[in-house]
């Protein structure tokens, strides 16, 4: 039963890449044509799979409607939480999760710092869009044209000497941030309080979500904090595997 359920689900992968007729999947599977067809039979029922008028199967509507219903019903706070509450373990920084909605970046998690000196942040109030670390990567993830449209439609409020100006700065900034692919805000919010963001990553590889552990210069430097950027993306990575269920998980039965 294990190897049926196996050579079934080895179809999709190969019809995700476009469609292919009976003996493309046989040879794929390496069964005979009357196995292949009985699986594709099976998957046909079901609206996994679509035969067209050409006799060459593709993914079925049913398949994609379960994965965007599955994605949908998807709450990445529930399952960032644990990984949050892990990296503040082990830095002792505050720690946020930030999500771009319509045109604003908004806290939707939090996890206080253990240090006395606490953050002035709320879930679910909006950051500073032009200057904030988690702001940058959302951002930076849209399409060309729509991170040119955001910018030219901005205010740059000068907050510190090292508030991003104005919009060729703020899309220069966004630039260096798609290529290297973690951010920070150095003292351009706040001049004493410094942050470092990677982000999180659906099954497509889009940006879906960004942490950032963020801490001020009476409790640790910017230099120091930057030194916690590997953690940072490492715990981001592990959301994102578990987001995206690309990440393999033991059995408990």
């Amino acid at each position: 039963m294990s190897q049926t359920v196996d050579r079934a689900l080895s179809i999709l992968p190969l019809l995700a890449e476009g469609p292919a007729d009976l003996g493309q999947v046989a040879d794929r599977l390496g069964v005979h044509k009357s196995t292949a067809l009985r699986l594709l039979r099976t998957l046909h029922e079901h609206g996994m799979v679509y035969r067209q008028s050409d006799q060459r199967y593709r993914l079925g509507a049913r398949l994609i409607a379960l994965a965007q219903e599955a994605m949908e019903n998807l709450d990445i706070r529930e399952i960032a939480h644990p990984h949050l509450v892990r990296l503040n373990e082990q830095c002792g920084h505050t720690v946020h999760l930030a999500v771009h909605e319509e045109d604003e970046v908004l806290y939707i998690d939090k996890v206080e710092s253990r240090y006395p000196v606490r953050m002035y942040s709320r879930i679910g109030k909006p950051v500073a869009i032009t200057v904030a670390a988690v702001a940058k990567l959302l951002l930076a993830d849209l399409p060309e044209h729509e991170r040119r449209a955001l910018a030219d439609k901005l205010d740059y409020p000068t907050y510190t000497a090292r508030s991003t100006p104005d919009a060729p700065a703020f899309l220069r900034e966004l630039d260096k941030v798609r290529e290297q692919g973690w951010a920070t805000d150095l003292g351009g919010h706040e001049e004493s309080v410094n942050c470092v963001a990677a982000p999180i990553r659906g099954a497509d590889g889009r940006v879906v979500a960004a942490l950032s552990v963020s801490a001020p210069n009476v409790v640790v430097t910017a230099d120091e904090l930057l030194t916690l950027l590997p953690l940072v993306r490492r715990t981001a990575d592990d959301i994102s595997g578990e987001y995206s269920g690309t990440t393999a998980t033991k059995d408990t039965v």
